[in-house]
Protein backbone atom coordinates (compact mmCIF):
# COMPACT_ATOMS: atom_id res chain seq x y z
CA UNK A 1 0.00 0.00 0.00
CA UNK A 2 2.47 2.25 0.98
CA UNK A 3 4.46 1.63 -2.31
CA UNK A 4 1.61 2.31 -4.49
CA UNK A 5 1.26 5.73 -2.90
CA UNK A 6 4.71 6.68 -3.68
CA UNK A 7 4.78 5.31 -7.12
CA UNK A 8 1.30 7.66 -7.38
CA UNK A 9 2.79 10.33 -5.93
CA UNK A 10 6.25 10.23 -8.17
CA UNK A 11 4.21 9.74 -10.81
CA UNK A 12 1.85 12.97 -10.76
CA UNK A 13 4.93 14.80 -9.80
CA UNK A 14 7.00 13.81 -13.28
CA UNK A 15 4.00 14.30 -15.10
CA UNK A 16 3.27 17.49 -13.34
CA UNK A 17 -0.52 16.52 -12.49
CA UNK A 18 -1.10 14.35 -15.94
CA UNK A 19 0.49 16.68 -18.32
CA UNK A 20 3.02 14.44 -19.27
CA UNK A 21 0.54 11.74 -20.35
CA UNK A 22 -0.66 13.95 -22.96
CA UNK A 23 -1.18 11.79 -26.36
CA UNK A 24 1.20 14.00 -28.53
CA UNK A 25 3.95 16.15 -27.91
CA UNK A 26 3.98 15.83 -23.50
CA UNK A 27 6.97 18.01 -23.22
CA UNK A 28 4.86 21.28 -24.95
CA UNK A 29 1.77 20.30 -22.09
CA UNK A 30 4.54 20.35 -19.27
CA UNK A 31 6.01 23.76 -20.58
CA UNK A 32 2.34 25.01 -20.54
CA UNK A 33 2.11 23.69 -17.03
CA UNK A 34 5.06 25.97 -15.90
CA UNK A 35 3.25 28.51 -17.30
CA UNK A 36 0.10 28.41 -15.72
CA UNK A 37 2.71 28.06 -12.66
CA UNK A 38 4.41 31.24 -13.42
CA UNK A 39 1.22 33.30 -14.59
CA UNK A 40 -0.28 31.77 -10.68
CA UNK A 41 2.66 33.30 -8.89
CA UNK A 42 2.75 36.52 -10.88
CA UNK A 43 -0.95 37.58 -10.49
CA UNK A 44 -1.35 35.81 -7.39
CA UNK A 45 2.26 37.56 -5.83
CA UNK A 46 3.79 40.02 -8.16
CA UNK A 47 6.19 41.68 -5.83
CA UNK A 48 7.65 37.47 -4.91
CA UNK A 49 7.68 36.64 -8.71
CA UNK A 50 11.37 37.59 -8.98
CA UNK A 51 12.63 35.71 -6.00
CA UNK A 52 9.90 33.01 -6.10
CA UNK A 53 10.80 31.27 -9.31
CA UNK A 54 14.22 30.92 -8.66
CA UNK A 55 13.29 28.98 -5.43
CA UNK A 56 10.16 27.18 -7.57
CA UNK A 57 12.99 26.18 -10.41
CA UNK A 58 15.36 24.76 -7.15
CA UNK A 59 12.75 22.60 -5.80
CA UNK A 60 11.27 20.93 -8.67
CA UNK A 61 14.84 20.19 -10.38
CA UNK A 62 15.59 19.00 -6.84
CA UNK A 63 12.36 16.71 -7.53
CA UNK A 64 12.89 15.97 -11.08
CA UNK A 65 16.43 14.67 -10.13
CA UNK A 66 15.42 12.16 -7.08
CA UNK A 67 13.03 11.22 -9.10
CA UNK A 68 15.03 9.93 -12.37
CA UNK A 69 16.00 6.64 -11.62
CA UNK A 70 12.46 5.97 -10.37
CA UNK A 71 10.88 7.85 -13.79
CA UNK A 72 14.00 5.78 -16.02
CA UNK A 73 12.92 2.24 -14.42
CA UNK A 74 8.89 3.09 -14.66
CA UNK A 75 8.77 4.29 -18.39
CA UNK A 76 11.46 2.03 -19.20
CA UNK A 77 13.76 4.65 -21.19
CA UNK A 78 16.19 7.45 -20.90
CA UNK A 79 14.42 10.52 -20.65
CA UNK A 80 10.86 9.46 -20.71
CA UNK A 81 8.35 11.61 -22.50
CA UNK A 82 5.81 11.26 -19.83
CA UNK A 83 8.66 13.20 -17.47
CA UNK A 84 7.91 16.77 -17.77
CA UNK A 85 9.01 18.19 -14.49
CA UNK A 86 12.23 19.13 -16.17
CA UNK A 87 9.87 21.58 -18.54
CA UNK A 88 8.10 22.92 -16.37
CA UNK A 89 11.42 23.80 -14.05
CA UNK A 90 13.13 24.94 -17.51
CA UNK A 91 10.26 26.81 -18.39
CA UNK A 92 10.11 29.10 -14.95
CA UNK A 93 14.16 29.70 -15.69
CA UNK A 94 12.65 31.26 -19.34
CA UNK A 95 9.92 33.29 -18.03
CA UNK A 96 12.02 35.05 -14.70
CA UNK A 97 12.05 38.69 -14.76
CA UNK A 98 12.58 41.40 -12.19
CA UNK A 99 9.12 42.30 -12.38
CA UNK A 100 5.94 40.62 -13.30
CA UNK A 101 4.04 41.29 -15.75
CA UNK A 102 6.39 42.74 -17.81
CA UNK A 103 3.79 42.60 -20.46
CA UNK A 104 1.83 40.09 -19.13
CA UNK A 105 0.63 36.91 -21.40
CA UNK A 106 2.76 38.31 -24.21
CA UNK A 107 5.74 37.96 -22.18
CA UNK A 108 4.76 34.20 -20.82
CA UNK A 109 4.03 33.49 -24.31
CA UNK A 110 7.13 34.71 -26.01
CA UNK A 111 9.18 32.93 -22.86
CA UNK A 112 6.93 29.93 -24.14
CA UNK A 113 8.22 30.46 -27.32
CA UNK A 114 11.74 30.85 -27.24
CA UNK A 115 11.69 27.98 -24.31
CA UNK A 116 10.28 25.29 -26.60
CA UNK A 117 12.66 25.83 -29.65
CA UNK A 118 15.76 25.89 -27.11
CA UNK A 119 15.04 23.05 -25.76
CA UNK A 120 14.12 21.31 -28.90
CA UNK A 121 17.22 22.33 -30.67
CA UNK A 122 19.62 22.16 -27.61
CA UNK A 123 22.10 24.91 -28.12
CA UNK A 124 25.65 24.44 -25.94
CA UNK A 125 25.63 23.00 -23.30
CA UNK A 126 22.17 21.18 -23.33
CA UNK A 127 23.47 17.96 -25.44
CA UNK A 128 26.08 17.33 -23.38
CA UNK A 129 24.09 18.02 -20.27
CA UNK A 130 21.53 15.38 -21.63
CA UNK A 131 23.66 12.66 -21.52
CA UNK A 132 24.23 13.17 -17.84
CA UNK A 133 22.92 9.75 -16.28
CA UNK A 134 19.12 9.67 -14.68
CA UNK A 135 18.12 12.72 -13.15
CA UNK A 136 20.57 15.25 -14.00
CA UNK A 137 20.57 14.28 -17.39
CA UNK A 138 16.43 14.78 -17.51
CA UNK A 139 16.71 18.03 -15.83
CA UNK A 140 19.65 19.79 -16.80
CA UNK A 141 19.13 19.82 -20.14
CA UNK A 142 16.17 21.83 -19.56
CA UNK A 143 17.85 24.14 -17.48
CA UNK A 144 19.84 25.14 -19.68
CA UNK A 145 17.70 25.77 -22.56
CA UNK A 146 15.25 27.53 -20.21
CA UNK A 147 18.90 30.15 -19.25
CA UNK A 148 18.84 29.89 -23.41
CA UNK A 149 15.43 31.33 -23.76
CA UNK A 150 16.06 33.46 -20.66
CA UNK A 151 18.85 35.38 -22.79
CA UNK A 152 16.88 35.68 -25.87
CA UNK A 153 13.87 37.30 -24.26
CA UNK A 154 16.06 39.69 -22.62
CA UNK A 155 17.96 40.63 -26.33
CA UNK A 156 14.27 41.34 -27.33
CA UNK A 157 13.58 43.53 -24.15
CA UNK A 158 16.13 45.72 -25.72
CA UNK A 159 15.92 45.43 -28.71
CA UNK A 160 12.16 46.25 -28.66
CA UNK A 161 11.25 47.42 -24.97
CA UNK A 162 7.66 48.25 -26.23
CA UNK A 163 7.45 45.13 -27.53
CA UNK A 164 7.24 43.18 -24.53
CA UNK A 165 6.86 45.61 -21.79
CA UNK A 166 9.08 47.19 -19.65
Amino acid sequence: MRANLKNRIAEALTTFFGLGHAPVAPGTFGTLGGLGLAACVGWTWPQAYFWLLPILVLVLSGVGIALGRWAENRFGKKDPGPFVLDEVAGYLVAAWWPVFPPGGLLHLGVAFLLFRITDIVKPWPGRRLESLPRGWGIVLDDLAAGVWALALLAILHMVSPDLLGH
